[in-house]
């Protein structure tokens, strides 16, 4: 049953080790994807093959279309990026070049050897090319914050007014409050305690109003608040007794100089810190993001790292629950973030995380050296350990006690003691809070090329398409050339037609005339549940020749003109008006007209899909409906799964009676082989929905045949093992197909989504200001 466990939602994570003989067994080790909500650890020192693991981990993800987040400390993680699918050794040549020539080898030569060695290690480990196919199609982007390395990505959005989701859980709210300002303020070098700092208690007020306010902020609003707030006392002291404006103004300063700095510029620059954009393209597929963080000092991927993890679970609280693995999120290295005894700001949210993600389908993954970097707190929300090699005694006690003294049935104490010291490179002992017992694994052959931590020009060479596509500049829409026209001193206008003026700082006041309004269009369907309004601010330029009014050409814009002044600055010189406008009393015409305009081009582009029945939220994108419609997908097809294992359990102790009264009658002459047959038999099953170590029952029962055969004890008993060999056999493939109509039936690419379009009605269009803005030529 080729790759049938990924079809299940199975994680194939390697092969379980015989513990008597460390050697890895036929058996494969499957999690079930979905057992990742509740978290999981990978402990071991240097060289115990943590890295490999945590590639493997993220690319079973990547290849069953879940998205990964991966902040990298390290530079290993970039390795995911290098997966080719043909083996060539000119697409190897780049990634082994150094190494071939620290070893004085022709690069090209070595690229063909370390490709072919790659290929057969793939294949060894029983992955077909559709594996390696299917992950080399995932998009994967290697982010470097505040450098060009790799690809640029912009913090500032992380300042941004959180979600209601946020704003309206009060422990939420303080957790992100708390984390964001002092992140902030370790990126000054201020190391703040939340009751006694007087910086982050005027941070934190600043911070506060500004997002109850619903107000977005950047460092350089930021720079003008905490000279000068919006309040006057903080607590029953008035601000200059708790803050002076001097010491204030040096708060300011040290934000200043950082924005300041050259090097700062980089954090301004490309995408925003969009978690959704970051986890899914257009189509909704699974993207790979990896933020790569080595060249930062430690304050700043302190700081970095904070606002990631806030905007993280900001993003997920908005999300609806599932009991399905959602998306991952994979922490290389926690060494400082997540202390047991200190408190540094990245602690608090990857704590929340820790507690909270599961609800929303998020599953946190985090790797250390050793078990005393994470908080214990943080270890009792984790379901799932991967325990490597360790080499002092003291992180063997602790993981020991955290495992639970005896751990399981097949492991004790000593046992264990002994084996944690001694574990050789790539086998980790599994204990899951969702497994019987402790297992011992060793890591399957990943599929990325395993380089080592990637150097600045490698991350730059890999990521040289998506930075050239984010370097195309992006023009604003200007005005056209006006043509050159007489300026007036005077304009005889009706005083029922509203007018601004643009204010002039050079003083010259020559004005060219636009038609402006601003608008709020509504959107309502009780029976959708849509209740959404558009606030627009349209421009329309006049010219003194035009006969009529077209709002189509109209050009949206930011900047509102209800705060411009009322009455035109001494000698000013205006574009003459069009005839159209000075005979609009009131511009009651122009209104009407704006209003028709809208009702034809406004609307709400909306999508729905008839199996499973569901429809787009206002405002959602494409891809953003596609997710959803893929996780209520992801759900069903859970619950058909649990029903198909409740079903199949029947029948699976039906066979297994058959092959214990087999084993009765051959149990003289050959118990010791029969036994193992049954054994390896019953496992698979169980082991496809990820219960126990799955086999093949076809070919363990043919070697147990085969062993009866050659003592010659075959008659009945082989006959009988043959019947109950084609009846296992036939419910392999029977599952099978039932599993590949539970994938077709819940496969996301299969369903038909059609885009439709809500108008607003013309009474829920309403235009709040229409008037005659005169703007600086």
């Amino acid at each position: 049953m080729q790759n049938t466990y990924e079809k299940l939602g199975l994680f194939y994570l390697g092969k379980d080790v015989d513990k008597s003989t460390q050697e890895a067994t036929d058996a494969l080790t499957l999690l079930k994807n979905k057992n990742f909500t509740t978290h999981a650890t990978i402990i071991g020192m240097t060289g115990s093959g943590k890295t490999g693991l945590g590639v493997g981990i993220i690319e079973e993800a990547a290849i069953d279309n879940i998205p990964s987040i991966v902040i990298d400390p390290k530079g290993d993680m970039g390795n995911l990026c290098l997966v080719d699918a043909t083996f060539s050794a000119k697409t190897f040549e780049p990634w082994v070049e150094d190494e071939a020539k620290a070893k004085n080898l022709n690069p090209l030569e070595y690229a063909q050897k370390t490709a072919s060695m790659w290929k057969e290690g793939i294949e060894s480990w029983e992955q077909d090319s559709d594996r390696v196919n299917k992950l080399q199609a995932v998009e994967k982007t290697i982010y470097t914050p505040g450098s060009s390395a790799g690809v640029a990505i912009n913090i500032m959005s992380s300042l941004e007014t959180p979600p209601s989701e946020v704003m309206e859980d009060s422990d939420t709210f303080a957790s992100y409050l708390k984390s964001t300002t002092t992140s902030l303020l370790s990126l000054i070098g201020i190391n703040a305690d939340p009751l006694d700092s007087k910086e982050y208690i005027l941070l934190a007020q600043i911070i506060t109003k500004s997002w109850l306010d619903s107000e977005d902020l950047s460092i350089e609003t930021l720079i003008g608040k905490i000279i000068k707030p919006s309040f006057k006392k903080i607590g029953v002291l008035t601000l200059d007794d708790f803050y002076p404006q001097d010491a204030r103004f040096k708060l300011a300063t040290k934000f200043n100089s950082l924005l300041a700095s050259p090097s700062f510029s980089l954090w301004l620059k490309g995408e925003n810190l969009d978690i959704q954009k970051l986890l899914y393209n257009e189509e909704g597929k699974a993207k790979i993001a990896i933020f790569s963080i080595s060249h930062l000092n430690d304050d700043e991927r302190m700081f970095f790292v904070t606002l990631l993890l806030n905007k993280y679970i900001a993003w997920m609280r908005r999300q609806s629950g599932t009991s399905a693995l959602k998306t991952l999120l994979y922490m290389d290295e926690i060494y400082g973030f997540f202390p047991p005894t200190k408190n540094p700001p990245s602690k608090e949210p990857m704590l929340l995380l820790l507690k909270q993600a599961r609800a929303f389908g998020v599953g946190v993954v985090l790797s250390t050296q050793n078990p005393v970097d994470l908080d214990y707190k943080g270890l009792s929300n984790i379901g799932t350990w991967f325990i490597g090699r360790l080499q002092t005694t003291q992180d063997i006690e602790r993981v020991i006690d955290g495992l639970g003294g005896k751990v399981g049935s097949s492991f004790e104490k000593s046992e264990i003691k002994n084996l944690l010291a001694n574990l050789q490179k790539r086998t980790f002992f599994l204990k899951s809070a969702h497994l019987d017992d402790v297992r011992l694994f060793s890591t399957r052959w990943v599929i990325s090329y395993l380089k080592g931590p990637l150097k600045r020009d490698e991350i730059s060479s890999l990521m040289q398409i998506q930075k050239e596509k984010q370097n195309i500049s992006k023009e604003s829409i200007t005005a056209t050339n006006k043509k050159s026209t007489q300026l007036e001193s005077y304009q005889n206008i009706d005083d029922s037609i509203p007018q601004y003026f643009e204010l002039d700082p050079s003083g010259a006041n020559q004005f060219s005339s636009t038609l402006a309004a601003q608008v709020s269009v509504h959107f309502y369907s009780q029976r959708k549940g849509i209740d959404e309004s558009r606030e627009l601010t349209l421009a329309l330029e006049l010219e003194a020749s035009q006969q009529n009014i077209d709002w189509k050409d109209a050009q949206q814009s930011e900047e509102k003109f209800e705060n411009y002044p009322h009455t035109a600055p001494s000698k000013a010189q205006f574009q003459k008006l069009p005839e159209v406008i000075l005979s609009d009393k009131g511009l009651k015409r122009a209104i009407r007209e704006l209003k028709e305009t809208l009702y034809r081009e406004q609307h709400l582009e909306l999508m729905q899909c008839k199996a499973p029945k569901l429809e787009s939220k206002a405002g959602e994108s494409h891809s953003d409906f596609l997710v959803r419609l893929k996780d209520i997908l992801d759900d069903k097809k859970e619950s058909e799964i649990e029903k198909l294992q409740v079903r199949y359990d029947k029948k699976e102790k039906t066979l297994l009676t058959r092959l214990n009264r087999a084993k009765e009658r051959v149990e003289k002459e050959s118990s010791d082989s029969t036994s193992s047959m049954i054994e390896a038999g019953i496992a698979v099953l169980g082991a496809l929905f990820g219960r126990s170590t799955p086999t093949k029952i076809g070919r363990a029962v043919r070697k147990g045949s085969k062993i009866l055969k050659e003592r010659g004890e075959m008659s009945r008993a082989e006959e009988r093992l043959t019947i109950i060999q084609e009846d296992i056999e036939a419910l392999e493939y029977e599952l099978e197909d039932k599993i590949d109509e539970l994938h077709e039936k819940y496969d996301v690419d299969n369903c038909e989504v059609e885009t439709y379009k809500m108008k607003p009605r013309k009474t829920d269009i309403d235009v709040e200001i229409c008037a005659v803005v005169w703007r600086v030529t």
